[in-house]
């Protein structure tokens, strides 16, 4: 009896321990899938990491990938780190190259990828007459539409879409042409001026136009000019205008340099002419202030005379005043002065004994 209670508790905890071991494993799965050999979840290498040692004898060993060189961008147990992609040719890079994502590389500017050629092809160009609907981009053509209800395109572009025609102005304005999908309407104002390229379908111009033929006969304006759609302005404003004002500001310019050079010429003449003056009105004052003693002074200028030349110039006065003046009577000569009937000269002194 106690041989049988021994065995029924013996089977009941190896039935207790099964079953604990099988909740472990339902609350506990294994995301990957795979075990190593002792029984252990394999873990997977997350993004921006590779493999570099596969799960087996030993647990999964992961390396960090190096950003913009190589990458892995999933989960994995056998996925090793791969070189970035590089764009060449007429590809270029729209996002660069990462740990965890490669580089994704697109078509040129005005080229698109071709998924029939699987190739990089040139954007399409709307014709003139048609406008553009949708923009090339990297992974569509451009689609061009029709330029319907007055609307128009006189060019060839793959940007521009259909412009609306311009509305000529009934009070002010005569429609000289109709628009067209190819060209826009003509309007003109009697009253002012107007420049515009005639065309084939028009009867004579007025003599007051001025016309203007382009070489391969096009009605578009000539490069540098402005075309305008307002009422009462001109169509055309003609390029020389810009030439006809180069020339006037260059003279312009001109006059102001010659100005202000001769202003500096006047002033610095000015001032030597004062320097001048003044150096003669120093040298006249110092002049005066000579003494008869000869010293030597020093005027203001830094002019010195000499005092002999002004002893000599000063004897030779005194010299000539001598010479000019009449000698001095001596009260001892006599003067006899004979009257004309023999007498002596009344008061003068008798002769002596």
């Amino acid at each position: 009896m106690t041989t049988t209670v021994s065995l029924v508790t013996v089977c009941a905890l190896v039935a207790l321990a099964l079953a604990s071991k099988t909740e472990r494993a339902v609350q506990v799965p294994c995301e990957s899938g795979q075990y190593t050999t002792n029984g252990e979840c394999c873990e997977d290498c997350p993004p921006g990491e590779g493999v570099v040692k596969k799960c087996g004898s030993t647990q999964t060993v992961c390396s960090q990938c190096l950003d913009s060189e190589t990458f892995s961008e999933d989960y994995s147990l056998i996925e090793q780190c791969r070189p970035c992609t590089e764009c060449t040719g007429l590809m270029r890079m729209e996002t660069p190259c990462t740990d965890s994502n490669d580089a994704i590389c697109v078509c040129n500017y005005n080229f698109f990828f071709d998924g029939i050629l699987g190739q990089c092809e040139p954007c399409t160009v709307c014709p003139v007459g048609q406008g553009v609907y949708s923009h090339c981009e990297h992974d569509h053509d451009t689609v061009c539409e029709e330029c319907t209800d007055d609307t128009y395109s006189d060019r060839e572009s793959s940007l521009d879409p259909c412009l609306p025609c311009t509305i000529c102005d009934e009070d002010s304005e005569i429609q000289l042409s109709e628009c067209t999908p190819n060209k826009d309407s003509v309007c003109h104002d009697p009253l002012l001026p107007t420049y515009f390229a005639p065309t084939s379908d028009m009867g004579p111009s007025p003599p007051s136009f001025t016309n203007y033929f382009l070489p391969d006969g096009s009605d578009s304006p000539v490069p540098g000019e402005t075309t305008t759609s307002s009422a009462g302005s001109p169509r055309f404003l003609g390029h020389g205008l810009n030439e006809n004002l180069i020339p006037i500001y260059c003279s312009i310019l001109a006059a102001v340099v010659v100005g202000l050079v001769a202003y500096i010429v006047f002033k610095r003449w000015n001032s030597c002419k004062q320097n001048k003056q003044a150096a003669n009105n120093r040298a006249a004052t110092s002049n005066q202030m000579v003494t008869p003693e000869g010293e030597k002074l020093h005027s203001d200028s830094g002019i010195s005379v000499d005092s002999q030349s002004l002893q000599e110039q000063q004897q030779q006065q005194q010299a000539q005043a001598e010479v000019q003046a009449p000698p001095p009577r001596s009260r001892t000569q006599e003067q006899i002065v004979v009257r004309v009937d023999g007498g002596p000269q009344p008061g003068t002194p008798p002769h002596e004994v």
